[in-house]
């Protein structure tokens, strides 16, 4: 039994930030491994964006370990907690979400989920089936294991406070909330990003108070984003979602700046660390290539990550249109501005934007550089447009 114990915990161990605390882990190993009960693992999202993106992918992966464990994994999703909003990071309160914006962004998460984990070994839970039933009486007693200095330790309560800026009784109560949940769910584990070690923890404070044996927390790290810099979220725009088309989630990630490389082998592929410090070792690009086509091929199959990569050396390395080009059609008998169409087209986010690309030799027309920001086209004919290294468009006027 002690070998199949060490085999799960050297699983479990990959990639992880903390396991608290991991003797206790082990005896639940053990207890499992003596009854044949499986552990109960949670992990919990907010549904406050339709897109579980790369970077929700971290802890699911390590949900996937624990089903090819054999143990019982619970998905839940907070139907009632998102309408509160974690403060978690947040240096101001969210905006509450209505019900039906809660419920828009459920419908995905199934399907989403579906890319990384069994379907038929999963369960989903709604926190609002026992969060909405709590009486005030409830809320109290589950109030009363905390203190407000306790929840101002809290470095991003702690930031606001001292900056003057509010903090919501209702962000106070987040945290107990998601305690909360693993009373409900009985876990023995939950599993969260290590932003979340507080209100993970909370879930351990308020098992003890409601008499249930405590669950073990497990950390995960957090994803930088494409930018390398800021966490991965659609907030910042330097997100990769994990149903995005196969050849745009293979060139998002061959945009990551090499320092973040092996973060990414670690929290998305199931290289061996042996590995991981070979491909580093060799050419920047090729390990990148070599991320980027483990990646694709874990959500869309190896032939679909051969074909990203063959598509992405044909438009970046060897200066090919994409086969998916954006294609508009504009009158042959009038000039059309270029800066005006790569706004419009979407190739430039401002016509100052656009401008300034324009002026730094960033745009091409059928292979021409461009140097006037006020140069029009005239037609008839087809006129391949290049904004930057990955930005396409085609015009068509007749």
């Amino acid at each position: 039994m002690s070998r199949e114990i060490e085999r799960q915990l050297e699983i479990i161990r990959r990639g992880v930030v903390e396991i608290i605390p991991e003797a206790e882990l082990r005896l639940k190993l053990e207890g499992a491994l003596k009854t044949g009960r499986p552990l109960r693992v949670k992990y919990g999202i907010d549904p406050t964006a339709p897109d579980i993106h790369l970077g929700h992918s971290v802890p699911i992966r390590k949900l996937r370990d624990f089903q090819e464990l054999g143990h019982r994994v619970f998905f839940l999703v907070g139907d009632f907690t998102g309408r509160i909003g974690d403060p978690t990071g947040r240096s101001e309160t969210r905006t509450l979400l209505d019900a039906e914006t809660v419920e828009r962004n459920l419908r995905s998460y199934r399907e989403q989920v579906g890319r990384i984990l069994d379907l038929n070994r999963i369960e989903f839970v709604h926190n609002a089936d026992w969060l909405g039933k709590l009486t005030l009486s409830d809320v109290i007693k589950t109030a009363a294991s905390f203190t407000v200095a306790q929840m101002l330790e809290r470095e991003d309560f702690s930031r606001r406070y001292a900056g003057g800026n509010p903090i919501s009784l209702q962000e106070f109560l987040y945290p107990l909330l998601q305690g909360y949940d693993s009373v409900a769910l009985e876990s023995d584990i939950e599993i969260g990003a290590t932003e979340q070690k507080f209100n993970l923890l909370a879930g351990r404070t308020i098992q003890e108070i409601y008499g249930q044996e405590k669950q073990v927390v497990i950390t995960m790290p957090i994803l930088e984003g494409t930018d390398g810099v800021r966490k991965m979220s659609k907030s910042y725009g330097n997100y990769i979602p994990v149903n995005a088309p196969a050849n745009e989630m293979f060139g998002k990630l061959m945009s990551i700046p090499d320092a973040v490389m092996e973060r990414y082998f670690r929290c998305l592929t199931d290289r061996s660390e042996a590995e991981i410090g070979a491909l580093l070792a060799g050419h920047p690009k090729e390990a990148k290539e070599r991320l980027a086509r483990d990646v694709v091929a874990f959500y869309h199959g190896e032939p679909a990550a051969a074909a990203a990569a063959a598509e992405f050396s044909r438009v970046f390395s060897q200066g090919a249109a994409p086969d998916d080009i954006l294609t508009v059609r504009r009158p042959a008998g009038q000039a059309t501005p270029l800066l005006e169409l790569l706004v419009e087209a979407g190739l430039a986010p401002s016509r100052s934007e656009a401008r300034r690309l324009i002026q730094q030799g960033g745009v091409r027309v059928n292979d021409e550089r461009v140097a006037d920001p006020g140069q029009t086209i005239s037609g008839p004919g087809e006129f391949l447009i290049k904004a930057g290294k990955r930005r396409f468009l085609k015009l068509i006027k007749e």
